[in-house]
């Protein structure tokens, strides 16, 4: 499975549009799960964040075909000229591997 995860801020007046364009990602097929959520900010450090996109996929050509599916690039068209910073990062995950916790 390919966990995805993207991070974005963006102006206090332009949150909101910046969260509508990222909710059109919710329709594209492909994801086993797709969550845009808030960032909370209870760390006390890293408080640049202010949504979340959190994607769960099959493998990585479910993963590029999400990427490929024009709602992504209708996505981006709306969310890339309001937002400040974007980051995210792919990996890899087996879920059914848990660590216990310390």
């Amino acid at each position: 499975m390919i966990r995805h995860i993207v991070f974005f801020s963006a102006p206090a007046d332009q949150l909101e549009k910046v969260r509508a364009g990222l909710s059109i990602l919710t329709a594209i097929p492909y994801v086993r799960l797709l969550e845009i959520g808030t960032n909370l900010k209870t760390d006390q450090l890293g408080t640049d964040v202010d949504l979340v996109v959190y994607g769960e996929f099959d493998d990585e050509a479910a993963l590029a075909a999400y990427k490929a599916h024009p709602d992504y690039q209708r996505s981006i068209d709306l969310v890339r000229p309001i937002r400040e910073m974007r980051m995210a990062a792919d990996y890899e995950s087996d879920a059914a591997v848990k660590q216990p916790l310390q």
